[in-house]
């Protein structure tokens, strides 16, 4: 006798919201559908191939590695484990970056190491004037942020390279924005949880977490017009250090935001004009 949906979720390990997203990902259905269909019998082959997928959670792989995409700013994100898997603390980077261009007309918008391209993705959907380029080191990782990009019809520039050094040539921007390795090499938390799966190269910057955010303020002022904007990302107990970056290095209104659990997660400031 063949096994139902619902003797397949109640004998598994995973929390059943998980088990359902696995199910929808082999039978390509919806929530709904699953549970309205519960007592229906599964074929051998689709049984197994949810158990393999099962299986790759129990060891511990992110959901969106295994289902290949994550939501962000509205949209689905294909991911891959070359990228970072976005996250909703990261959308606080979109809207500073936003705000910070609302005044500006057909602004130009520079990424630095965009990963997926949900950063730069996103404020190219909000923003159809915006001439947005995204670089990153990986070329891997590019090819995810190219494919994102034409899967929700964002025009942007891309570049490979080690933060400025992406063939940017002597064009300014009105906006800079990075989500950058920002965990310090010795934190035990790079051993623990999602991040095990994630690009190394993506959360640490083999230093003490700072190197990455030192190069990108520090270099901004020759890749800025005047009065252009500078939006990073930083660690949970990063922002006094990054503002202290952002004033010796010369920006105006230096100032931290915090996200939804309350923690300073981005660090922002103006070019003087």
């Amino acid at each position: 006798m063949r096994t139902t949906l619902r003797a397949s979720l109640a004998a598994s390990p995973l929390p059943r919201l998980e088990s359902h997203l696995l199910w929808g990902q082999v039978l390509g259905v919806s929530r709904a559908w699953l549970i309205a269909h519960d007592q229906d019998p599964v074929s051998p082959d689709a049984l197994a191939a949810y158990q393999a997928l099962e299986a790759r959670r129990v060891a511990g792989e992110p959901m969106a590695y295994i289902l290949g995409r994550r939501e962000f700013w509205g949209h689905d994100f294909q991911v891959t484990p070359a990228v970072l898997i976005p996250r909703p603390e990261t959308e606080c980077l979109v809207e500073c970056a936003l705000q910070s261009i609302a005044a500006v007309d057909s602004p130009r918008v520079l990424d630095l190491g965009t990963g997926s391209g949900a950063v730069a993705v996103s404020i190219a959907l909000e923003r159809p004037d915006a001439q947005v380029r995204a670089t990153d080191v990986s070329p891997d990782a590019l090819a995810v942020a190219q494919m994102n990009a034409r899967r929700l019809g964002a025009k942007l520039l891309f570049s490979q390279g080690n933060w400025y050094d992406s063939q940017l040539g002597s064009r300014r921007y009105h906006l800079i924005a990075s989500n950058p390795p920002y965990i310090d090499a010795q934190d035990p938390h790079l051993g623990q949880g999602d991040v095990r799966f994630e690009p190394a190269l993506a959360l640490t910057d083999g230093a003490d977490g700072l190197d990455a955010l030192r190069c990108i303020v520090r270099g901004a002022p020759g890749h800025l017009v005047p009065g252009g904007a500078l939006c990073v990302e930083h660690g949970w107990d990063q922002a006094a250090l990054v503002r202290g970056l952002f004033q010796q290095t010369g920006f105006d209104a230096v100032a931290s935001l915090r996200d939804l659990a309350g923690i300073e997660r981005i660090t922002w400031g103006r070019w003087p004009a």
